[in-house]
């Protein structure tokens, strides 16, 4: 069986995610931003090896997480689900980003460049990037007026872009992005259309 690490995993898709694969038998460990949720996710999977405990939002957070990662040792598989939603306010990181710039895209881009390569890398991203423009050029938001809905769409089409070019890049490496619809977690609510399983 693999050994998998799963960002974002202390609620929702994550941890739905990591658990059915603790059932089928795969060693997983688990990411949490804080210590309380890093506790909360012990209790509602305590089967994980672990939990890795770190704040996505800076860049030296993306760094800790990933050393403490390779401190653990090497993975079959990384899933990047760590992710702000679609109706976050603008508001800047301590380090001057946009908030959903930081966690949706930065964070994913820097965990693949510094998590020892894993055979296979899986990246959420939504349906919502279908609509979106990469807007490149003002990836940070400086020259737009903020669109909390846009923002996040724009992150996921990144988080598309980066599991094409990794693909592409890293031969040896199984790379695919995937939706997973519309579900009633904290960040899709409780209208949300589609079913958790």
């Amino acid at each position: 069986m693999s050994r998998i690490f799963v960002t974002g995993s202390s609620t929702g898709l994550g941890l739905m995610a990591a658990g059915l694969l603790a059932e089928q038998g795969h060693q997983v460990v688990l990411h949490a931003r804080n210590t309380a949720r890093a506790e909360d996710a012990r209790r509602a999977l305590p089967q994980a090896e672990t939990v890795v405990i770190g704040d996505l939002e800076t860049v030296a957070g993306a760094k800790e997480v990933a050393a403490s990662v390779n401190a653990l040792g090497r993975f079959d598989a990384v899933i990047h689900n760590a992710a702000v939603g679609y109706r976050e306010a603008h508001h800047l990181t301590t380090e001057g980003l946009p908030h959903v710039f930081a966690i949706n895209t930065l964070s994913a881009y820097i965990l693949t460049a510094l998590i020892d390569r894993p055979k296979r890398l899986v990246y959420l991203s939504s349906g919502m990037h279908h609509h979106a423009d990469a807007n490149l050029n003002d990836i940070l938001w400086k020259k737009r007026r903020w669109n909390g809905s846009e923002a996040y769409a724009e992150s996921k089409l990144h988080d598309a872009m980066l599991a094409f070019a990794v693909a592409r890049r890293w031969k040896d490496v199984f790379s695919n992005a995937l939706e997973p619809g519309w579900v009633p977690t904290k960040m899709g609510g409780a209208g949300a259309p589609d079913d958790m399983a």
